[in-house]
């Protein structure tokens, strides 16, 4: 699946609009991960637990959003963009929305190109 923060791909031409895509997920973090981030909301840092977490939350968005996208007949995603909120107070909930517009791409006539990058989420 091609995915693009734009609204074309070079040398490709949208054939087809499907409509819009999302990918929504709602993490908390574990007992690890919020132990280990208030201490470091009390001393200060860098809090990876929560980054892990966060991340994991966008990851699964993603995947998400691509399936679908999938399941639409699409092969590509443009306008893609994340969205994330507070869920419950004090960050013990965190959604994490990714969406865009599903599309059929197809490569635009008589240009010479190659696959549009995939992103890593």
């Amino acid at each position: 699946m091609h995915v693009t923060t734009t609204f074309n791909f070079e040398g490709y031409r949208i054939r087809e609009y499907k409509g819009v895509v999302r990918g929504l997920i709602v993490r908390a973090p574990t007992i690890i991960q919020g132990f280990v981030g208030g201490l470091k909301n009390i001393i200060g840092g860098r809090i990876g637990a929560y980054a892990e977490m966060c991340e994991q939350a966008r990851q699964q968005a993603f995947d998400l959003m691509v399936e679908h996208a999938q399941q639409m007949g699409a092969n590509a995603i443009v306008g893609f963009r994340y969205d994330a909120s507070e869920v419950v107070s004090k960050g013990s909930a965190t959604e994490v929305l990714c969406y865009g517009t599903a599309v059929v791409i197809e490569p635009a006539a008589g240009a010479a190109i190659q696959p549009p990058p995939v992103p890593q989420g």
